[in-house]
């Protein structure tokens, strides 16, 4: 597999399919993915954000606009199955790396760019996208001011939709022979994951009730304040909510009308979010999630994302020394994903790559003397 993309989109749907077990080889331009730019690092080149989405990969620093860097692309592109670029069709096309003028008929070739149709080659970013996709639009019917989402969603939805892309078109061609094209958009790609539950009364035509969901839409859904602390208390359906309301020594609420159908929650969300805030303050942390798992009420402790660090798994690495990692969070019976390579450095595998291609040892100096290949081996700063 080449992964010839950069930031965090193409690259963590990569990393996922290499942990699942793939060869990926990263190909870079001389100055390397932008992404080994940004601070947090020890060295130069070797960011958090890299180390955190390039393992189970191996670097090739490569010139393309030398005819031989193109050269080796064009090879390593003969002996893979899958391409995966978040490059503007515009320069893949000034390349000669389009999906039409590479003329492979088993390739999957993976394209994910931030707009479809004639704004293909419009320049995007996670903001840009939870813009034009209505994640922005979300946050101020949520809360009157509109705002990111402080993750790059839209990055990482896309990068789940390009692996599962890419497994789908590798079983079709498990089965023709015959690769494809597939093009990830990641506006579209947000647009189809906001509206899973607010598209609403939109849903049907004409128009049946309002668009969004006003569970997750209202403004007081969110963690409660309890005696102590915070916790999420999530309760779906009559059963669940009435449950609550006994435990919490309220069965006169269990028959409010306002809260004993499924129909008169969905009208009364935020007079009900009220309620079971107030109700929050009496009891402890610990009492709530005693009560609540009587009557098997969903309940979650607030993690502090400080506290989680020390759980993660950690490596040695051969330039950074010890780095934390976040392991795969699925578990196979049979094909186990694993950690088995580092995050690399730039061009850390030039050699070896070029060597599987069939280029002799001479070639590949002259290669590397002449800056058609490109390494950049981490000077250690802290």
């Amino acid at each position: 597999m080449i992964d010839f993309s950069t930031v965090v989109m193409g690259p963590y749907a990569t990393q996922i399919l290499g942990d699942l077990g793939a060869d990926v080889i990263k190909v870079e331009a001389p100055a390397g993915d932008t992404l080994r730019v940004p601070p947090p690092y020890r060295s130069r080149g070797m960011s958090s954000l890299v180390l955190g989405v390039n393992r189970n990969k191996r670097s090739v620093g490569l010139n393309l606009k030398d005819p031989r860097g193109l050269k080796v692309m064009l090879d390593l592109i003969d002996t893979a199955d899958v391409l995966v670029t978040n490059l503007r069709p515009q320069a893949l096309d000034r390349l000669g790396l389009s999906y039409e003028q590479l003329d492979n008929p088993r390739l999957v070739y993976c394209s994910a760019q931030g707009f479809s149709g004639d704004l293909r080659d419009r320049a995007a970013y996670d903001e840009i996208v939870q813009g034009a996709s209505g994640t922005v639009d979300l946050m101020r019917r949520k809360s009157g001011t509109p705002g990111y989402v402080p993750t790059i969603v839209a990055d990482k939805v896309s990068s789940l939709t390009i692996a599962y892309s890419v497994l789908a078109a590798l079983l079709h061609r498990g089965k023709t022979g015959r690769g494809q094209r597939i093009e990830v958009p990641m506006t579209d790609t947000m647009l189809a994951f906001n509206l899973v539950e607010h598209l609403g009364g939109d849903t049907f035509e004409p128009r049946h009730g309002p668009f969004g969901f006003p569970r997750s839409l209202a403004p007081n859904h969110r963690p409660v304040r309890t005696k102590d602390g915070m916790a999420c208390i999530a309760m779906y359906g009559p059963r669940n909510v009435a449950d609550f309301f006994h435990v919490a020594g309220r069965p006169d609420l269990a028959t409010d009308p306002r809260f004993s159908s499924s129909d008169a929650l969905y009208q009364h969300f935020e007079a009900f979010y009220d309620v079971v805030e107030k109700l929050a303050l009496e009891r402890t942390t610990d009492e709530w999630e005693a009560l609540c798992a009587t009557k098997s009420i969903p309940f979650g402790r607030v993690t502090d994302l400080d506290d989680v660090v020390s759980r993660l798994d950690t490596m040695e690495h051969p330039t950074e020394g010890t780095v934390r990692v976040v392991p795969t969070p699925v578990e196979f019976s049979e094909t186990p994903a694993s950690i088995r390579r580092h995050a690399p450095y730039l061009g850390e595998h030039n050699d070896e790559v070029l060597a599987e291609l069939g280029y002799p040892a001479q070639q590949i100096r002259q290669l590397s003397s002449d800056g058609v290949t490109a390494a950049a081996v981490p000077d250690r700063l802290v």
